[in-house]
């Protein structure tokens, strides 16, 4: 277990792929009660491509987070560390925010305005973490939807603010609407691509150098 590594997922299946290379933390929520003894934090899970070149199970390294106020560069020896054990991943920036960009002008416009690569819900809780415990960070992420793709509604309610899948509103959303089930099973396939990529990623999960 990476001593004072913390891993920063969304996802109970993630908290699963990085279980045993640090600790780990569910969301912001779970990052003020991690930090003891912490000398670096991962932002480690899926993410939804900006880029249109990013096809689904790409890693994406991410060189900083962006925000309103410009970028946080993420720490750069411990980001040249992680590119030399995952020599195949692609580099950029990182868009995070509190909604899901589901639809592609969405992903089109956020890409427009920070100039991103990718985009999650916690990197950017990450990223403002680490600046107020003055602590590295670092980004990996695998792409589980491209540019071009429509999230469907039902997958967007899909999971519970401890990570697990709520099968419940998955349902309901797909009873209201039914016809969104063959994008709905193409989510839960590239789902499963990206997953592969991040338990492939989990053996490059180590502290930051010294």
């Amino acid at each position: 277990m990476g001593a004072g590594l913390v891993i920063v997922v969304g996802l109970a299946r993630e908290a699963r792929i990085a279980g045993g290379h640090g600790r780990i933390a569910v969301g912001a929520a779970g990052i003020p009660d991690a930090l003891a003894g912490a000398r670096g934090l991962i932002s480690f899970g899926v993410c939804g491509a900006l880029d249109p070149a990013l096809a689904v199970g790409d890693l994406v390294i991410a060189g900083g987070v962006a925000g309103e106020g410009g970028a946080l560069a993420t720490d750069p020896a411990w980001t040249a560390s992680l590119r030399a054990a995952l020599p195949d991943a692609r580099t950029g920036l990182v868009a995070g925010g509190d909604a899901i960009a589901g639809s592609p002008e969405a992903k089109a416009a956020l890409r427009q305005a920070s100039g991103a690569a990718i985009v999650d819900m916690e990197s950017h809780s990450v990223a403002k973490a680490a600046r107020k415990a003055g602590l590295p960070f670092a980004v990996v992420r695998a792409v589980s939807d491209t540019a071009a793709f429509a999230l469907p509604r039902a997958a967007q309610a899909g999971f519970r603010a401890n990570g697990e899948p709520d099968v419940g509103a998955v349902i309901a959303g797909l009873l209201r609407r039914p016809w969104e089930l063959p994008a709905l099973i193409r989510t839960a396939l590239d789902a499963e691509k990206a997953f592969k990529s991040l338990a492939f990623a989990a053996r490059a999960l180590t502290p930051p150098p010294v």
